[in-house]
């Protein structure tokens, strides 16, 4: 059996790490108080938020799939990385260009900056992600593809 891919625990770590941000996230919105995550205050805002949810969820769980498949070595965890990875750069994409059309980015003359910086961050770290898994899983596919499932 050949060699596991230099990095495999830290990408592992990567996709555990993202899919417990996702988790953190609805907790805050839902559970705690969704006015430290809310960029803007206003009921299309928070419609659109809401409606991420299960999308989210989906990719909370292709991530802890990949988590799974790179660490014992299956060729599903190649398919999960990549669906996963896809998921969420369309989810950032989404994210972005709702933030542009609805000035989310804008901070007010004398306003508060924490909300466009909150936003800023989140797509930062979900396009930033990302890449990384899919960079990651898709450089190393052949060692995925020669698993020991058949």
């Amino acid at each position: 059996m050949d060699k596991a891919p230099r990095g495999r625990g830290i990408i592992a770590g990567v996709m555990i790490f993202a899919a417990l941000l996702i988790l953190a996230y609805w907790v805050i919105w839902f559970l705690v108080d969704r006015n430290l995550l809310a960029s803007l205050h206003t009921d299309y805002y928070y419609r659109f938020e809401n409606a991420f949810p299960v999308a989210d969820a989906w990719l909370g769980i292709l991530l802890l799939l990949a988590t799974a498949g790179l660490l014992l070595r299956r060729s599903w965890g190649l398919l999960a990385g990549l669906l996963g990875g896809g998921a969420g750069i369309y989810l950032g994409l989404m994210d972005v260009l709702f933030d542009l059309e609805n000035g989310v980015y804008r901070v007010p003359a004398g306003g508060d900056a924490s909300g466009p910086i909150i936003e800023i961050v989140i797509n930062v770290l979900t396009f930033a992600l990302a890449i990384i898994v899919i960079t990651y899983i898709w450089r190393h596919r052949a060692w995925f593809l020669r698993d020991t499932d058949k």
